[in-house]
C-alpha cells in the first residue's frame, strides 16, 4: 500500500525536476540575450558561459511574486582585458543588460 509520505517525496521530486528545468530555459534565454547583446555593442563574449550569481524573490509590476536573477558573463574588446556583463531577470523577462566599462579599441 502506498503511504503519504511516498506521495510526499514523489510530488516534491516532480516539483524539483520542474523548476530545475525552467531554471535551464532561463538560463539559455539569458545567455542568448548576452551574445546578442555584445554583438550588438561590438565585444567578444568570452568562454562562450554565463552563470548564475543572484538569486531572489521580487515582485512584478503587476505584484506577483517571481524569481529575479542576476547572470554575470565576462567579455573583452581587445582580448588582452577582461570585463563583467550581467542580465538581469524578473521571472522569464529580461529587465536589463549591463556591461561593465571598458576601453573602447
Amino acid at each position: 500500500m502506498l503511504s503519504i509520505q511516498w506521495f510526499f517525496w514523489l510530488i516534491l521530486l516532480i516539483v524539483i525536476i520542474l523548476y530545475w528545468r525552467n531554471a535551464l530555459r532561463i538560463k539559455d534565454r539569458a545567455f542568448l540575450a548576452a551574445r546578442k547583446h555584445c554583438l550588438e555593442m561590438e565585444v567578444q563574449l568570452l568562454d562562450e558561459t554565463i552563470y548564475l550569481r543572484r538569486f531572489w524573490l521580487k515582485r512584478s509590476e503587476q505584484g506577483r511574486l517571481l524569481f529575479w536573477r542576476a547572470f554575470y558573463f565576462e567579455f573583452t574588446v581587445t582580448g588582452a582585458d577582461r570585463y563583467f556583463g550581467r542580465v538581469l531577470m524578473l521571472g522569464d523577462a529580461i529587465q536589463e543588460i549591463q556591461l561593465e566599462p571598458h576601453r573602447l579599441q
